[in-house]
């Protein structure tokens, strides 16, 4: 009978521990079972591939944004360009320069993977503006005209392929985009005279599967707008950020850069398509769709670099927004294919006279206006917040020159020597064109700009500050110096219940001056509150008894009576709680230990109602 009790005892505290397991699960839930928030990663450059950037997250608010501190911080370069976006998918952070990939922890910093890309060939311009992700892999570019796909887990290399010529300065510095099966990318390049083209390619294989070219020749849409075409072998028409589509319709919005040469617009007359334009293709096949041109024509090097963003406005009339060097928010009816709105969101000429020989002062210059990093959109509100540099310059136009292979072709000169570079984050109502709120700083501004539901915007300067801005007033919350420039990603998810702000640092570039710093990703949350102690429960009879037969009726019976000389209504009749705790806890004879030394909550939980159960019904 010994042997019997012991296994029916055995069987018993396999079923109590089994119960226990669900009673604790649906008692007491921890954080790292949660399921994570709506908007817990930062899957791609621009958060989604509408553009936005809006974060549905609102931990950090306008109650205590003042609050955010440093968490970890990594370092990826020892110096030079770090203006990648960031994108953070699962437990992985990614980041890129020139030539390295990382994955980081994106709690603790700590690095995951890298990967280092050998150049095949001499590059064009240093720099790379971050990954796409799409099922598994991470895709970039390279500065000697390469595409790349690697394992999101473990870096480890999938395949490369070539989408240009380095020995005539073409590269690619925008972050691709991914969708559908397909990654997509652009050639950069403009002032070396390249042909700025879009290219698709198969996510699994690398096969290219279309192409588009941005400087339109031959019997191509656009040729007749290049005049003698002298230059449309050799037009520009880069693209230098990251592009946007519209996954209702297929639309892929490209963001093209100038026509070259820059400052001789008398060398390629009429309006240089598809250059400083939104070019809109079909996703899928690489069709040409439509095109808005922010200028035709351009003489002053007025590229389009960031990404549209596309909206519907209070109307739920389709919209896209787009800002480049011009200095100017354009809100776009994608019916009309017309601006309903033009907003300066930095010092704009009021007339636009044409560049001569002998040099005119304009505004914005070269390295002015919108860059890389464009408008963020807030649903709620309806604003865009955008960044741009205030900067201007003496321009001169030096017409006839010809194309220099590899060479500089801007057709003319330019100095901005002396005048300073500033910043602003402006405001600004979509459905309106209002200006809400500006924000003016002492240096320029290119990072990323994201606005949340906490109803804070996040962004950076070039002074290596980190700033949080209240959305509805522009009142500055937080200005934390990170130590380096900041023109790259700025960016928000949540781990483990937590929202987390990751930023790029440490920056050198012609519109980054400033402080400079040592390339790193710096990571800020809120601080830690400590855990709050379990609330006290009182003891629960009814989950005790149910305790009681899983463990001990096996042995003891039902009523406590099955055991001879071992009642247990003796028992509880003659000791106290405490003392009853503790036989249990440290049973004698031949009654088997149920609970650990060690012991946790649920535990002690169990014990006190199984006691409780004891003492109200056994007695």
């Amino acid at each position: 009978m010994k042997h019997l009790c012991r296994i029916t005892w055995v069987l018993g505290v396999a079923l109590g521990l089994a119960g226990r397991a669900v009673v604790a699960a649906d008692a007491v839930p921890v954080a790292a079972s949660l399921p994570a928030p709506i908007g817990a990663d930062w899957e791609g450059y621009n958060k989604t591939l509408d553009g936005q950037r809006y974060s549905l997250l609102d931990q950090i608010n306008t109650t205590n944004a003042a609050s955010l501190a440093e968490v970890c911080r990594v370092r990826v370069a020892t110096r030079g360009s770090f203006q990648s976006g960031l994108v953070v998918v699962g437990n992985l952070l990614y980041a890129t320069t020139s030539t390295e990939t990382f994955a980081i922890d994106p709690v603790t910093c700590a690095l995951r993977w890298q990967h280092s890309y050998q150049r095949a060939q001499a590059p064009g311009l240093q720099g790379n503006r971050g990954v796409a992700w799409l099922n598994g892999r991470v895709f970039r570019g390279t500065d000697d005209a390469r595409l790349i796909a690697l394992d999101a887990l473990t870096g480890r290399e999938i395949w490369v392929n070539v989408l240009g010529d380095p020995t005539i300065g073409e590269y690619l510095t925008g972050a691709p985009v991914a969708w559908n099966g397909l990654v997509i990318a652009g050639i950069s390049g403009s002032e070396f005279g390249i042909r700025g083209r879009i290219i698709a390619f198969d996510a699994l294989t690398g096969r290219e599967v279309w192409r588009f070219n941005t400087v339109a020749t031959g019997a191509e849409v656009g040729a007749d707008t290049w005049g003698d075409r002298k230059w449309s072998e050799h037009g520009g028409g880069g693209t230098w950020s990251t592009m946007t589509i519209d996954q209702r319709t297929g639309e892929l919005f490209v963001p093209v850069g100038n026509p070259v040469p820059d400052y001789a617009p008398q060398d390629r007359p009429v309006a240089n398509l598809f250059t400083n334009s939104v070019l809109v293709l079909d996703a899928v096949s690489g069709a040409l769709r439509w095109w808005y041109q922010l200028q035709a024509n351009d003489d002053r090097d007025h590229d389009l670099a960031a990404a549209p963003v596309l909206f519907h406005d209070n109307r739920h009339r389709a919209m896209v927004a787009a800002a480049g060097k011009d200095g100017l928010l354009h809100l776009i009816d994608r019916e009309t294919r017309e601006a309903r709105f033009k907003v300066p969101v930095t010092t704009v000429d009021a007339q636009r006279p044409a560049v001569t020989p002998e040099g005119i002062f304009v505004c914005p210059g070269a390295y002015g206006g919108v860059l890389w990093n464009g408008p963020a959109f807030d649903p709620k509100r309806m604003w865009f917040f955008t960044p741009a540099v205030d900067q201007c310059m003496v321009i001169k136009s030096e017409p006839g020159t010809s194309y220099v292979r590899r060479g500089i072709n801007i057709g003319g000169s330019y100095s901005g020597e002396g005048v300073p570079m500033t910043g602003w984050i402006t405001a600004v109502d979509a459905n309106t064109g209002a200006v809400r709120w500006k924000y003016h700083a002492d240096v320029s501004m290119t990072g990323g700009v994201t606005p949340t539901a906490g109803g804070v915007v996040l962004t950076g300067d070039n002074a290596g500050n980190f700033l949080v801005f209240a959305s509805d007033s522009g009142k500055l919350l937080l200005k934390h110096n990170t130590g380096g420039a900041i023109s790259g990603g700025v960016v928000t998810y949540a781990r483990g219940g937590r929202q987390y702000v990751a930023v790029t640092s440490g920056n050198v570039s012609p519109a980054g001056f400033g402080t400079v710093g040592q390339p790193s990703v710096v990571v800020l949350a809120l601080p830690e509150t400590p855990a709050a102690p379990a609330a006290a429960t009182a003891p629960d009879v009814a989950r005790g008894e149910q305790l009681y037969g899983q463990i001990c009726a096996g042995c003891h019976g039902a009523d406590g009576g099955r055991i001879t000389a071992h009642e247990l209504k003796q028992t509880v009749a003659r000791t106290d709680a405490a003392q009853l705790l503790q036989t249990i806890v440290n049973p004698a004879g031949a009654m088997p230990r149920i609970f650990p030394a060690q012991r946790t909550a649920d535990d002690e939980r169990d014990l006190r109602d199984i006691v409780t159960y004891l003492q109200q019904r056994l007695r």
